[in-house]
């Protein structure tokens, strides 16, 4: 019982400490934000080989060369899109189903696309062990968007693209907010995109960053000399 509850207090620590050592430093300052953090276990949704990794700054694999996206991003992604409880929200990559979480407890519903199958199956078990309904997992390619149940308060993309294709700019809900990582390796920028009127948009670089891509992203043409 005692070897337990020191385990319990070093992960709370190593949450505290990821919160206040990486995520504050990062310009992170919205108080909803930083308790949603700081109340969805993170943990429980690393793979557990990564287990002792889960509060570092970097990206954890993933089955299928998918990545979780790292502490400061997810923060940062969730601090842009200013999610309200009425939001409908669309995630492109439910991955290990954190991200997920995360949006779920900001927002009134989910829809989380992930291509592959078992990834997904593993996220929505993680997701129903810590009593979070509002989310409909689905499984698809939406690299291009996915039109569905658009159009959307919110989309988030959780792995980045060479080139944001038009699909995702049409299905946000006007006054809908878009977060995407844009561009390739090194020089990847973090868009918002905001959907200001029927056919007007405005679109602010919140920062740099590096992401590996989503899976069947749109290729930049390659150059030949």
């Amino acid at each position: 019982m005692k070897k337990l509850a020191m385990n319990e207090m070093n992960t709370e620590q190593a949450r505290f400490n990821m919160i206040e050592q990486q995520i504050r430093p990062a310009d992170v300052l919205d108080s909803t934000v930083l308790d949603i953090i700081a109340a969805v276990p993170r943990e429980a949704f690393v793979p557990a080989a990564y287990y002792q990794l889960a509060f570092s700054d970097m990206n954890i694999p993933l089955p299928s060369g998918q990545v979780m996206m790292s502490p400061i991003q997810e923060a940062r992604l969730l601090q842009a899109l200013n999610i309200g409880a009425e939001d409908r929200i669309l995630e492109i990559g439910t991955g290990s189903g954190y991200v997920t979480a995360l949006l779920a407890k900001l927002g009134k519903h989910v829809t989380s696309v992930e291509i592959d199958e078992s990834l997904s199956k593993i996220a929505g078990e993680k997701l129903a062990e810590h009593g979070i309904s509002n989310v409909t997992l689905e499984i698809g390619d939406a690299a291009k968007g996915w039109q569905k149940h658009a159009p959307y308060d919110v989309i988030a993309v959780t792995g980045s693209l060479a080139k944001l294709h038009e699909n995702f700019k049409q299905q946000l809900q006007t006054g809908g907010r878009l977060f995407a990582i844009v561009g390739s390796k090194p020089a990847m920028s973090a868009l918002l995109i905001t959907r200001a009127a029927e056919q007007q948009w405005s679109q602010e670089d919140m920062f740099e960053t590096v992401l590996p891509p989503l899976i069947n992203a749109e290729k930049l043409p390659e150059f030949v000399f």
